[in-house]
């Protein structure tokens, strides 16, 4: 009889939950800066009563807030996406590849918790 693990034991799941949850909190320290920094980018300072001209340096922090805003969209999925792992946790479902069934590899699972996918499926695509 094969000896086929058809989930993770609930000591992996503990483990994964630690490293979904420590992401989660990194990310969300992330987020929090790339808000702050888009938000707060219209400083009182005196720089638009000077008199020289500063087009480059308005394109330039319209860029910049455009690229922040960007981050923090992606960074929130991410988030998202790390939650969602942690109900597949709760659900015992965490870990299992969506395509194949089979268990996704736990080394690819420390680098990308939020995967739901094997390799082997993410080659196919």
């Amino acid at each position: 009889m094969d000896d086929v693990k058809v989930r993770y034991s609930d000591g992996d799941l503990q483990e994964f939950r630690e490293i979904i949850l420590e992401k989660i909190n990194s990310a969300e320290n992330d987020l929090n800066l790339l808000r702050d920094s888009y938000k707060n980018g219209s400083d009182n300072g005196t720089d638009d009563t000077s008199p020289t001209f500063k087009s480059f340096e308005e394109g330039s922090d319209t860029m910049a807030k455009e690229a922040n805003m960007q981050l923090a969209i992606r960074q929130e999925k991410f988030i998202r996406d790390l939650k969602n792992a942690l109900i597949r946790i709760e659900n015992k479902t965490y870990g299992i590849c969506r395509v194949t069934g089979k268990l996704i590899q736990k080394q690819r699972l420390k680098l990308v918790p939020h995967a739901t996918l094997s390799i082997e499926a993410k080659r196919k695509q």
